[in-house]
């Protein structure tokens, strides 16, 4: 795409996949800033394209738009060191389900018994129920 190429809110929606109105929710949500021709129709160019793709990457990482609103007003992500920060941690409790997961669903792949047979499936399911946390009244009792 050339610089002085504009496309129309269809055309950046269609690239991408996405609906036109999730571009409109974006823009109030001070997301995007596209130029405005005559009329008020939007003007998206590259760095359109890219705070898109950036956007997207964000929402996929777990922030939710205002958060990515917060990062996305500076121009260093590092003035939000906290956030940041706090998402490190949340992803890497995700890819540790996941891998779980993972691991399970390879295992009942190879293994013969069912699900109530196999003793390590078992284990698996009984480690990710939480444990009973006892009331102030139940250790009254």
């Amino acid at each position: 795409m050339k610089s002085s190429e504009e496309m129309a809110i269809g055309e950046l929606a269609e690239r991408f996949g996405l609906e036109t109105h999730v571009l409109r929710h974006w823009e109030s949500m001070g997301l995007l800033a596209p130029a405005r021709h005559a009329g008020g129709r939007r003007a998206y160019g590259q760095a359109d394209l890219e705070r898109v793709a950036l956007i997207l990457m964000g929402k996929e990482a777990g922030f939710t738009l205002g958060e990515l609103r917060v990062l996305l007003s500076t121009s260093s992500p590092m003035d939000h060191r906290d956030l940041l920060d706090h998402h490190v941690q949340e992803l890497e409790r995700r890819i540790s389900r996941a891998r779980a997961a993972k691991d399970l669903i390879e295992h009942a792949l190879a293994c013969p018994q069912s699900f109530a047979e196999c003793e390590h499936a078992r284990r698996q399911v009984a480690a990710r129920i939480p444990p009973l946390h006892e009331t102030s009244e139940s250790l009254d009792k």
